[in-house]
């Protein structure tokens, strides 16, 4: 950034990472019925004791706190580190669909909400944002792999398959979904990361 005489100008705050009141309501007010949602999803049409719905919370709460905030936080951090405005914001409806779907099916669809980024930034710098989300989830799921074949517990499986699902949907070249941006910015780590979440989403499906 430059000032009107030319000089290099670093306003006050910049590349810092922070939140306001309002974002800080809006992650919690997503978070929370994301949870009850996956709750509702995992354990639908069961009759569960105390211990059983205690772990399919804890169940919940881990994969939406790797599966969906820290997706979130990895685009807000990057692109606050780049100089932008950057804050989330949720989407309504899109709660309330993913509540409906829960209840109803056992599924959860949902678009709980999106960072919103202003600010001059590169085309380069756009897409290691917009990769930066799928990216950690495709990273927790690799991890998650990793453990279940050492430890096959049905918890790890849940995060895993949530995190790489995340990945490959948010990868998608389509409209405003992540992979569309990747995409524009560099194809070939576009194939590179989307072909490992999608090779690693088949094996954790037929193979664990």
């Amino acid at each position: 950034m430059y000032d009107e005489q030319g000089a290099l100008y670093i306003p006050p705050g910049y590349g810092k990472i922070r939140f306001s009141r309002k974002e800080t309501t809006h992650i919690l007010i997503a978070v929370a019925v994301l949870v009850f949602a996956f709750y509702m999803a995992l354990t639908y049409g069961q009759t569960l004791t105390n211990d059983e719905s205690l772990y399919y919370l804890a169940a919940s709460a881990i994969a939406v706190v790797t599966g969906f905030l820290l997706h979130e936080l990895a685009h807000k951090f990057l692109a606050q580190r780049y100089g932008a405005w950057a804050e989330f914001r949720v989407y309504p409806i899109g709660l309330i669909f993913a509540l409906f779907f829960a209840l109803l099916s056992g599924w959860v669809f949902a678009a709980p909400g999106a960072v919103y980024i202003q600010g001059r930034i590169t085309k380069e710098q756009n897409g290691l944002i917009s990769l930066a989300g799928p990216g950690l989830n495709l990273a927790f799921g690799l991890i998650c792999l990793a453990l279940l074949l050492v430890l096959p517990l049905q918890i790890i499986f849940i995060i895993a398959w949530i995190n790489l699902f995340l990945a490959a949907f948010n990868l998608i070249p389509f409209g405003p979904l992540d992979g569309a941006k990747v995409a524009k910015w560099n194809l070939g780590i576009y194939v590179l990361v989307m072909g490992a979440a999608i090779a690693s989403l088949i094996f954790t499906w037929y193979y664990l």
